[in-house]
This record gives structure tokens, sequence and C-alpha cells, in this order.
């Protein structure tokens, strides 16, 4: 590099490229390690972003622009025994829930943007530099080289993902049910979720489907042809699209909630060297509320702000302001990971005990008014909500 980094970020992903352009925003030398390989396969993912998330691309410029984004006006949620959750935007007093966002493009733009911003330089290899940001994702080679235990529950699910377009159209709506499937070799059904994410802006009939079943339902439906996938999926949600056709490949992989033991330390062997982690790299949750990359990208925003604020005799690799970082996102981190693994678990229970008392508890909480309220403006990345609109009726 021409200049001495102040600030070296493994992993140029989403995370690492946004952590990458707003530090240079504070005037930091940064060097991007970038070492992925190209992959000409189409990337089907598709990313919940809460308001929080948006308002910190919007702020980079890297906001995309309609098909590529699609605004979620509603939420509804179908437990496997009558139980119900609705949640609107105009209930909770907001325009929108949340945005789904096209993985390829929201890179494509974060990698425009490291392209022009001088003070950053993309480089194949790390190099040294006070402080490093380890963002490679949750099979971080450079974690476990740094002695970081990782702390991992596995779910016996897999999640499939793919895309579809359906017979009608998705009308800005989220949907996701919780039910039971089964498959050879199962000794009894298993739990599975399954959602429904709006693509392909407003009026748009493309979806995103996340299905997270049993590792040996995964195996099934990987190995239907597309035309018997699709017609187990429009009955697996009740034809709510009316007929589906597949519009990408099916991917899948293993489920798991993880967390890093700590997220930040010294250099092994360096002086005046520390590390930190984010993203992926520091956490895993499962995909049942969508806060993956909203997690991630909110270790972005408080390690940048702790930078931000540190006192001017501080090195960026001085511990205690690192700890001020660690300290922040742990806690939120480990709040969701509660509330999606309690989810999980629970509607993994079987019995009709367990099942009238889920369901029971989800018309309890849809009709539960500054809970509910208080909860959705919180997984909308706001600590503060608004006060919910007044019905009308």
């Amino acid at each position: 590099m021409a200049l001495s980094p102040d600030i070296c970020i493994l992993g140029a992903g989403i995370v690492g490229r946004t952590l990458a352009l707003l530090l240079a925003r504070e005037r930091l030398n940064v060097a991007l390690v970038d070492c992925t390989q190209p992959n000409t396969a189409p990337d089907v993912r598709a990313y919940s972003l809460n308001g929080a998330a948006k308002a910190l691309l919007q702020d980079l410029r890297c906001w995309p622009e309609a098909p590529a984004v699609t605004p979620v006006h509603q939420m509804k949620v179908w437990g496997d025994d009558g139980g119900q959750l609705n949640f609107g935007a105009r209930e909770q007093g907001v325009g929108e829930l949340n945005w789904m966002v096209d993985v390829p493009v929201l890179q494509a733009l974060l990698g425009q943007a490291v392209q022009f911003q001088p003070q950053i330089q993309v480089v194949q290899a790390p190099v040294a530099a006070p402080l490093t940001v380890v963002c490679e994702g949750r099979a971080s080679q450079t974690r476990a080289e740094l002695g970081v235990g990782f702390d991992i529950t596995h779910y016996e699910q897999h999640a499939l993902a793919t895309r579809l377009m359906c017979e009608h159209p998705h009308e800005g709506i989220a949907r996701q049910w919780f039910g039971w499937s089964s498959a050879p070799g199962m000794a009894q059904p298993q739990a599975q979720v399954l959602a429904l994410l709006p693509l392909g802006g407003e009026g748009g009939r493309e979806v995103a489907l996340v299905w997270s079943v049993h590792p040996l339902r995964a195996q099934e439906l990987m190995a239907m042809s597309p035309e018997d996938f699709s017609a187990a999926l429009a009955q697996a949600c009740g034809h709510a699209l009316g007929g589906m056709q597949l519009s990408a490949k099916r991917a899948v992989w293993p489920l798991q909630l993880a967390r890093a033991k700590r997220w930040i330390g010294p250099m092994p062997g360096q002086n005046k060297q520390a590390f930190a982690l984010a993203g992926d790299a520091a956490h895993a949750l499962h995909p049942l509320a969508g806060q993956g990359l909203n997690v991630g990208l909110a270790d972005v925003a408080e390690l940048v702000s702790v930078i931000r604020a540190k006192e001017f005799w501080r090195p960026l690799h001085d511990l205690k302001l690192l700890r001020r970082f660690e300290r922040a996102r742990q806690a939120d981190v480990q709040a969701m990971g509660l509330v999606t693994d309690g989810l999980q678990r629970l509607f993994a229970q079987p019995g009709p005990v367990w099942q009238h008392l889920r369901n029971w508890g989800m018309l309890g909480f849809d009709c539960s008014g500054p809970l509910k309220h208080w909860m959705t403006h919180r997984a909308m990345g706001q600590s503060t909500p608004p006060k919910p609109a007044k019905s009308t009726t």
C-alpha cells in the first residue's frame, strides 16, 4: 500500500465492504482483503434489512433501486394449529416493516463505492495494521488461527433457498409457516419453517424461499424435479400464491446458533496490534427472524461509533477501547439469539400440550398491543418506537 493501513479488514462481503467505506469516511487508511474466487453460479440469496440497516446504506449511497429492493408492508405468520400473527406497517405507524434486498446488486454497489474511495486499497493477503477486523463469515479460518473459541449449537435442520415465480402477486407481504414434515428415513415428522419473501419490487410475482427442514427432508427436496418441488412447496404453503415455478437453482446449508467466546484481543506475537470480530465471524443465528445481516451491519455501526468517539490519545489497538464495542454488541446479539433459538425450540417440541401452548401464545401476542408494538420496532432496528397508529374502525 502507498500508505500504511490503520485498519486491515479480512473479508470483502457486505459487512466488510460497508465497514471499509465507513472507516474511510473517518479519514482512516483501510486495507480490504478480498480473497473470494469468481463464482459463475447465480446467487439466490435475498436479505431482509430493517430501517437501521437501510439508513446506514443510504448514507453510503449504496441503497439499491427497485426492482432490486422490495418494501415489505405486512408480515403474516401461521402456527401449526391455528395460531397466527399479523404485523402491518400502518398498524406500527411506519411506512414499511422492512425491505427485501437482492444480494448481488447490493454487493456490486458496495464494490463500486470501494473502487472510488482512495483511502481503501483492496489487497489479496492480510497486511500488518494496528487493528485487524475479521469479517470472513462463520467458517472464518483466521478466527480459528487466533485461538478464539466458537460455541456452536447445531440445529437438526438445513435451510433450503431458491426463488420462484408465482401465479399471484405477493402484494409486499412476507409469509411464514411453522409446521411439520416427513421424509423417507425419518422415524416421525420433524419441525419445519417455511418463508416466502417478496422480491421484484412493488406488484412483483417473484418470491425468495427459505425452507428450514430436517436434513433428510432437505435431501429429498433437493433431489426432486423442478415440477415436483414446486408442487410440494405450493402444497406446504396452502397454495397461498397459486401455482409456482422455480426461477433459480436450489441451495442448501446446515443451520446453527453460534457465538464467538471473545470478539477482541491482541494479535498473537505482535506488539501494538489487536483484532476484532464482526458479522458472521462473531455470531450466527437461525434465519427464522431474518435478522442475520441486520445484526452484522449493527456490529459495523457500533465499531465505527466507538472508533469515532475514542479519546485522541488512545491507539486503535487499545483493548479498553475495543471492549466498548464488544460489550455493546455481545448484549444485543445474545438477546437476539435467545429469541430465535427460543422460537425454534418451541416449535420443534412435539405433542398436543406444546402445540396448544405455542399457538395460544401466538394468538395472545397478536393481541398484546404495546408489547407487540415494542418487539416489532426492536426488530425494525428502532430503540425508541413511535406510538402505534390509532385504529380508525
